[in-house]
């Protein structure tokens, strides 16, 4: 596997830890919190990460489609997030070839899903349901570990 390609396999694997980290153990009325009234909730932001991981496979197959998915109930969507990652790690880790660049690839759906998970995370705080802090650069962070079961944090602060 060439080194882009694994760059891109460990990127999808850091967003599974992260954002599974933004999204587990939240509270129920987590999905729908909105600090200024607006219609962007965690559960939209949520399903908007799934969508980008649909579009980018599609994009790696050659036959590019966006979808806007209407948001599923918190626990269904946080398994479609993981669901929709594993999808495209496992054509990132076949031997397929990606109808696009590696730089498309990244710098679209990938960055977009970075920035929000960061949302995530912000509003967990603003709705009181406050993270832990990590130290990140020590996580155990494994291309195709892009599942709901992640190894424990290692350095973990408030």
């Amino acid at each position: 596997m060439d080194a882009k390609r694994e760059l891109l396999r460990h990127t999808v694997a850091t967003v599974a830890y992260r954002g599974g980290k933004a999204v587990r153990d939240a509270p129920a009325s987590f999905a729908a919190y909105s600090p200024d009234g607006s219609p962007r909730t965690p559960v939209k932001i949520l399903a908007h990460i799934g969508d980008l991981y649909d579009w980018a496979l599609s994009q790696a197959t050659g036959a590019e489609k966006w979808n806007d998915s209407t948001p599923l109930p918190w626990d269904q969507e946080v398994a479609r997030f993981h669901a929709a990652l594993a999808r495209f790690d496992a054509y990132l880790a076949s031997d397929a070839p990606i109808a696009t660049t590696h730089e498309k690839l990244f710098q679209g759906a990938i960055a977009d899903s970075l920035t929000h998970v960061g949302q995530l995370a912000m509003l967990r705080r603003l709705a009181g349901a406050k993270m832990k802090s990590e130290n990140y650069s020590r996580a155990d962070i494994v291309a195709g570990r892009v599942g709901a079961e992640q190894t424990a944090a290692k350095r973990e602060f408030d």
